[in-house]
């Protein structure tokens, strides 16, 4: 018997956009827009993946491992092998799948029933379509695209933080190993300085104050040289946690830090480019339109909550078999939706004004990050050009007075204790810079800068 023509037309309207929005899951989870975003904010490419490192990752890893690294050869073994970062773009895996889910039309209902009594029997059967979801779904896919959009934006602020967290680890452990070779160095010059003095004293040539004085020294050199050697270990230890690795006795690091580039960098309109491209602003925005999108639609479906139309028959002993349709739908009697709309509105102000919060944010931490690097870089450069070279050439003195005997040992261990400060003071200096250049390139390009 042929369906009512109201039957069919929303029989055929339902199955059509059931076939037509079933969006599949991305095999990665959403993890190559993620990708894109980060490498282009990172200067290079990201691999991105909530999976564990297959054989290959693996034996890329060896291979970086086996060099010393650099800054972005080590970011690069964090990409791939940070469980902290997989954890993260494990979310973002969730969140594409609620994408899809969210294209997708809910299962039609089937209901059945069977009567018996007094010789006769009746059968019931419909079938019931999801209308509202129906003529919903625009919206809603429209709210979950925005919603995965939001979550890539955050899943690459992972990656790019992790890369620039990797970097500053970097530069503080290659100077932390560079201050404790340096440490154990004067620690050798001290006792060699001690066992003179002590020498110097038993033959009568020396003073009990001077003796003293260089004990303390070489103490002082112990102590500094025990706790610059915890200080390389814990930084190397960082450094390993960032790159997802068990130990760190298997890092090769270089012996000093890279030199101070030429000229200090002079960025043309940081803070419209930090608006532009810091992805905490931008997860910001797409969660704004994602939720003013949600408001629309909470206002569209105040009244109408429940809307199901369906295709009914009824069969009877000894009848002919009945068709028809049935229409179910929820009457707003004591719920006409404002609570709802109210509390959408509510959420709508209320990621504006985060938006609002993450742009002036971001618009401050670039002020400040280029004051802490241009500050960082002027100080490392007056070390560089003016106290390490002052030192050199005092020291240079003091020897050539040394070796014409017109200066004594001590004279010139004392020197070697001053020059030891300078030295020190230069490399932290160059340290600062190069954490302020990470720290700049964060609060331009990345999530933020950090402390």
């Amino acid at each position: 018997m042929a369906l009512h023509p109201i039957t069919r037309t929303a029989i055929a309207a339902a199955i059509a956009a059931a076939l037509a929005g079933c969006a599949s899951v991305p095999a990665d989870g959403g993890a190559g827009n993620a990708a894109a975003l980060a490498a282009e904010r990172i200067g290079q490419p990201a691999p991105l993946s909530m999976a564990a490192p297959d054989d290959t990752a693996h034996s890329e890893i060896q291979s970086l491992l086996a060099q010393p690294l650099t800054p972005d050869s080590a970011a690069r073994i964090a990409l791939l092998n940070s469980p902290s970062l997989k954890a993260s773009l494990a979310e973002l895996g969730m969140t594409a799948a609620e994408t899809a889910q969210a294209g997708r039309l809910r299962n039609p209902g089937f209901s059945f029933g069977r009567v018996r009594g007094g010789g006769e029997s009746e059968i019931d059967r419909s079938v019931t379509f999801d209308i509202a979801g129906l003529l919903t779904m625009p919206v809603r896919s429209g709210i979950a695209r925005r919603q995965l959009e939001r979550a890539q934006f955050a899943a690459a602020g992972q990656a790019v933080q992790l890369v620039f967290e990797t970097r500053r680890a970097w530069y503080t452990a290659v100077a932390a190993a560079q201050s404790a070779a340096f440490a154990e160095q004067v620690r050798q010059a001290a006792e060699a300085g001690a066992l003179l003095a002590d020498r110097m004293r038993k033959s009568g040539n020396w003073s009990r104050l001077d003796q003293a004085r260089e004990r303390a020294f070489y103490d002082d050199a112990i102590t500094r040289q025990a706790r610059t050697a915890h200080d390389a270990l814990a930084a190397r230890e960082q450094l390993a946690r960032l790159l997802g690795l068990e130990h760190s006795e298997g890092l090769q690091l270089p012996e000093r830090l890279p030199d101070l580039p030429a000229a200090a960098q002079e960025p043309q309109h940081a803070e419209r480019d930090a608006l532009e491209h810091r992805l905490d602003v931008l997860a910001a925005r797409r969660e704004a339109e994602s939720v003013a999108a949600n408001l629309g639609l909470t206002k569209a479906t105040r009244f109408i909550n429940v809307f199901d139309v369906g295709y009914a028959s009824k069969s009877t002993t000894g009848m002919p078999r009945q068709n028809g349709y049935e229409v179910s739908l929820e009457l707003p009697l004591f719920d006409w939706g404002g609570a709802n709309v109210a509390r959408a509105e509510a959420l709508y102000l209320q990621a504006v004004h985060r938006t609002a919060d993450a742009a002036v944010k971001a618009r401050s931490d670039v002020r400040v990050a280029y004051s802490s690097y241009r500050t960082a870089y002027d100080i490392a450069r007056h070390y560089r050009d003016h106290v390490v070279p002052q030192r050199k050439k005092i020291s240079d003195e003091v020897l050539l007075r040394y070796n014409g005997m017109l200066a004594s040992v001590f004279e010139l261990l004392a020197d070697a204790r001053e020059q030891r400060n300078s030295v020190n003071e230069s490399i932290e200096a160059q340290r600062d810079f190069w954490i302020a250049d990470t720290q700049l390139q964060a609060a331009q390009h990345g999530a933020g800068a950090q402390p």
